[in-house]
């Protein structure tokens, strides 16, 4: 699947559902605006994932009700994605954390956990975007998804075991960019 293609899925599907939509919007932006981090042919798969990495919120995707692996199952029936694309979504911002505490670890098992510079930069873009698609640093996003989500929650319980890994990959993309002349 294309940047263009993807960009058009995702607005069928998230177009409705507003703050979403934003958040989507704006991932996509903030991946092409870290994507001289990754190897320039693999540029437009890092766009694409951030494009769809939130799809499986999707009403009518919602099986599991948990979107990177609703998402995932989505896109690996379709003949235009590729098993990485869905392992990108299926894994993003370290979501086989959250596969853990759900007890969901099964059904994300299809797709490999990839430690990649794209992978990084995708969770850089969703680690740094609000829910209405505005700019974060990363403390200010995990604040923010500490204050939506309740005391002891799952998702509260994913993100404080994530939070040194996901620092870890901003790091590096962030340490990648500067090697490219692109600081952030």
């Amino acid at each position: 699947m294309d940047v263009a293609a993807a960009e058009r899925l995702a607005s069928e599907l998230l177009m409705p559902l507003g703050n979403r939509w934003l958040h989507v919007q704006a991932v996509a932006a903030q991946a092409w605006d870290v994507a001289a981090s990754v190897d320039p042919v693999e540029r437009d798969l890092l766009v694409t994932a951030a494009w769809l990495h939130d799809i499986g919120y999707a009403p009518s995707l919602a099986r599991l009700r948990f979107h990177p692996v609703d998402g995932a199952r989505y896109l690996s029936q379709r003949p235009d994605t590729t098993h990485r694309l869905c392992a990108l979504v299926a894994h993003h911002s370290c979501a086989w954390i959250e596969a853990e505490e759900r007890g969901l670890s099964r059904e994300l098992a299809p797709w490999e956990l990839e430690d990649s510079p794209v992978m990084d930069a995708l969770v850089l873009a969703d680690m740094t975007t609000g829910p209405q698609g505005q700019r974060f640093t990363f403390p200010e996003r995990v604040a923010e998804i500490f204050s939506r989500y309740g005391e002891g929650s799952v998702v509260q319980r994913s993100i404080a075991r994530a939070r040194p890994l996901l620092a870890a990959s901003i790091d590096r993309t962030v340490a990648r960019l500067a090697a490219a002349g692109q600081p952030m």
